[in-house]
């Protein structure tokens, strides 16, 4: 994909839209992410995508179970944060790259 222009930063992203620089990420950028899908992220969302970035950050590999084990939210609430694919939307929002567990 390349660069996309995003809270008035370039971000760096690869062919499905995750970010390739995580650095380069910000709440402001993953607000409009979210806002691009329909989705509004609330402060539980921040949490979530705080727990991923430091999870990935300490090169842990990222499951669904794993979130639902971090004592911030279970997993049910973990699918109605990020309705659909909560997995690959939360990873996208949290501006790290794609797990190796989603398809």
């Amino acid at each position: 994909m390349g660069q996309k222009e995003y809270a008035g930063k370039m971000v760096d992203l690869d062919d499905n839209g995750y970010f390739t620089n995580s650095s380069q990420w910000s709440k402001e950028i993953a607000m409009e992410l979210a806002k691009e899908n329909g989705d509004e992220l609330t402060e539980k969302h921040f949490e979530v995508l705080e727990f991923i970035r430091n999870k990935v950050n300490e090169g842990a590999s990222l499951t669904i179970r794993s979130i639902g084990k971090s004592g911030i939210i279970d997993i049910k609430g973990f699918y109605k944060l990020f309705p659909g694919a909560p997995l690959k939307k939360a990873t996208k929002y949290a501006g790290v790259s794609k797990p190796s567990s989603c398809v």
